[in-house]
Parts: C-alpha cells; sequence; structure tokens
C-alpha cells in the first residue's frame, strides 16, 4: 500500500526529545521552543512568532488579539479548514464566505471588496496547498478600509509571494507542524507569526494564559499575576524538540517533497494536454513548498478514480467539503455573492500521495496508474 500520508521523521527528534526531558523543562517556553522561536524569527524576519499546541490555537490568538467581537464580520473563502472559521465563531462573528480563484483554489480578491460592509473586521486568505493568495491585492484592499488581514498559512511554511514567506505579510499570520504538514511538532503544533508591533505585548499575555508571566520571567515585574483575558497556548518542549530536529534537515526536507511534486508534474503533464486532467497552477510571482500535489478531474470520474487508486494499493482523497454547504456554516456564516466556483471546482479534486517517505518510483506507479484509468475509458 502506497500511503495517502507518513508523519515526517528525520531521525535524530528522539535525540533531541531525549535532551528536552534531561533539561527537566518539558513544559512550554523550555529550552527547544526558544531555539525554535530564534530560528523561525530569523528565517522569517517578523516582529516576533510564538508556538501553539496547533493552527487552530493560534487562529484562536489572533482572534483574542483583534478583539473579535459579536457582530463581527470575518471574510474568508469557503473552501478551507473549519478552523479558520471556528477560531472566530468563537468569538461571536459571522463569516462571510466568498467564491475562491479556480486555477490557486485561493480567495478570489476581486470578490472581496465587494463583501466589505461597516461591521467587517478582517480578511482571512487561506494559501491553499502553499501556494500563495494575491497579496497585495488584499493589504491594499485592507488599508483602505483599515481593516486586519490574518494569513492561514497552515500549509504554507517556506513557501512565498513575491520573495517575502507567506504568514509575514499580513498584521498576523499562522502555520501548522500537525502530522500532515511537511513539517511536523509530534502530530500537533502551531505557530503564530506577529508582523504589527501593536500586538507584540498582548501575544504573550494571551498565551500565558492572561498573565504577565512572561514579562516576571524576563525580570521585568517583580511578580506576575492576572491581567487580560487568554488561555494555555503553550506548545511542550518536547514537541517543540521534535519540530527542532526538523528545522536542521529543512533543505533536505524541501528538496525531496519539490522532486516528487515535479516528477508528478512531469509524468501527468500528458493527461492534461489530453483535457482527461487539470494539474496544479502556481503563479509566477510565488515559490510553493510542494505541500500538495492534486489533479482535478470530471465529477463523475472522481470516485471512480479514487476507487481505482485503492483497488491497486494506492491511497487518495478528496479534500474540503466548502463550509459554506455544512450545517454549523449556514448557522454562523453567509456566502456572498454566488458559488461559481467553491462547489464545482472541490467536487473534481483529488489529492495525490504526498510526504517524506514516498520515493520517485512510487510516483511514477501512481501515475501510471492514473493513465491506465484513462487510457480504458
Amino acid at each position: 500500500m502506497i500511503e495517502f500520508n507518513r508523519p515526517t521523521v528525520v531521525g535524530s527528534e528522539i535525540t533531541y526529545i531525549t535532551q528536552a526531558m534531561q533539561n527537566n523543562k518539558i513544559s512550554g517556553d523550555g529550552e527547544f521552543t526558544q531555539k525554535c522561536h530564534k530560528w523561525f524569527e530569523q528565517r522569517l524576519k517578523c516582529k516576533k512568532v510564538l508556538l501553539t499546541p496547533s493552527c487552530t490555537h493560534a487562529l484562536e490568538m489572533a482572534a483574542l488579539l483583534l478583539d473579535i467581537k459579536e457582530g463581527d464580520e470575518i471574510i474568508m473563502p469557503s473552501y478551507t479548514f473549519v478552523s479558520t472559521a471556528n477560531a472566530f465563531v468563537l468569538r461571536g462573528a459571522k463569516i462571510v464566505f466568498i467564491d475562491i480563484n479556480p486555477l490557486t483554489m485561493n480567495i478570489d480578491e476581486t470578490k472581496i471588496e465587494p463583501a466589505i460592509t461597516n461591521r467587517t473586521k478582517a480578511i482571512i486568505p487561506v494559501h491553499y496547498a502553499g501556494v500563495a493568495c494575491e497579496m497585495d491585492t488584499i493589504m491594499e484592499i485592507a488599508h483602505r478600509h483599515n481593516i486586519y488581514v490574518i494569513e492561514d498559512a497552515a500549509q504554507g511554511m517556506l513557501s512565498s509571494y513575491k520573495g517575502r514567506e507567506l504568514g509575514t505579510i499580513g498584521h498576523l499570520g499562522a502555520y501548522s507542524f500537525h502530522e500532515t504538514k511537511n513539517y511536523t511538532s509530534a502530530g500537533e503544533g502551531g505557530l503564530l507569526i506577529i508582523n504589527d508591533e501593536q500586538f507584540l505585548q498582548r501575544a504573550q499575555i494571551i498565551r500565558e494564559k492572561g498573565t504577565n508571566r512572561s514579562a516576571f520571567f524576563k525580570g521585568l515585574v517583580d511578580k506576575y499575576s492576572w491581567v487580560d483575558i487568554g488561555s494555555s497556548y503553550l506548545l511542550s518542549d518536547l514537541s517543540a524538540a521534535y519540530l527542532w530536529a526538523q528545522l536542521l534537515k529543512v533543505n533536505t526536507l524541501n528538496d525531496t517533497r519539490t522532486s516528487l511534486w515535479d516528477k508528478y508534474k512531469e509524468e501527468l503533464q500528458e493527461l492534461e494536454e489530453t483535457g482527461d486532467v487539470k494539474l496544479p497552477f502556481i503563479p509566477l510571482n510565488a515559490t510553493h513548498n510542494a505541500h500538495i500535489f492534486y489533479i482535478k478531474v470530471a465529477l463523475t470520474k472522481r470516485p471512480e478514480l479514487i476507487k481505482h487508486l485503492k483497488n491497486n494499493g494506492v491511497e487518495s482523497v478528496f479534500h474540503y467539503v466548502p463550509l459554506h454547504s455544512s450545517e454549523a456554516g449556514k448557522c454562523f456564516g453567509v456566502f456572498h455573492g454566488k458559488d461559481i466556483h467553491t462547489t464545482k471546482e472541490s467536487e473534481s479534486l483529488i489529492r495525490l500521495p504526498m510526504h517524506y517517505g514516498l520515493t520517485q518510483k512510487n510516483v511514477i506507479e501512481i501515475c501510471k496508474l492514473i493513465k491506465e484509468y484513462f487510457d480504458a475509458k
């Protein structure tokens, strides 16, 4: 069986986890948390980063930092994971879904401005498959209307837009280190990226259960106390140690995935030329991290092809069911404008296996099976 996903393991994770245990500091903000923070701040050139237990938690922190309240409106694509919406619904916000660009599966920036009202508080661009949204346009719209931009870059570590790392362009950004991502922190984990100085101090308070404990340990106050709302948004240092091992191998991991992605593209190019499939589109102003390789096929063919691959030992899956069509989506949100592309494109997409344990031979085998399916039609 060729697995759809296999969590990344580089081989030195246990070594660093053992070191964390020997430090007698396995809760948050230990040695390896600090190492990871420094690595990201230098790599991303942002104001501050904070490791969190998940990308969901990073988005929840963003909602708290923006003081999202009941009646506020948040604009985002419907084609995204539920956490993108949930983080803001938890604060009482109404979600305003808009259509996607069918080329990239990202939010259609031309549909944003008509959806803005005097209640709009933020725009959440989601960089699907680690491919950048049209951030210059989005930031210009946000600036003119005095609203915030939070980049959901859960899939976007090491991807860029016009030379800038995803997650560093909006006011805030978020990464995921879930086991399905390119880099993982022992199964779950996330990162809040702070690009606007106004959020620096309060972010550390919210992350520490609403206390100024961080300032206390830095010697800035003589005791710490409860000063704001917050929760326990710290990642275990054991998980940070696991992530640290992978950050040290970041180029190797990225190069391996990119070569696999390129092989898929090469092998399936002829099927795109015959019109049997559509392959991922990468804008000229973007670089991607090979997080996902997907194909789009006719709706009637998707279940057949997934079954054909499964019967031949290959796991493949479809991806998000658009949020606006879900029970909770109808309750907490509204789709602005027409759903021209979101549902149609989501129903044609198949994700193929993509992980560090995959080989070029595996990719060739998968592509051969896909070609066999279409040859038989």
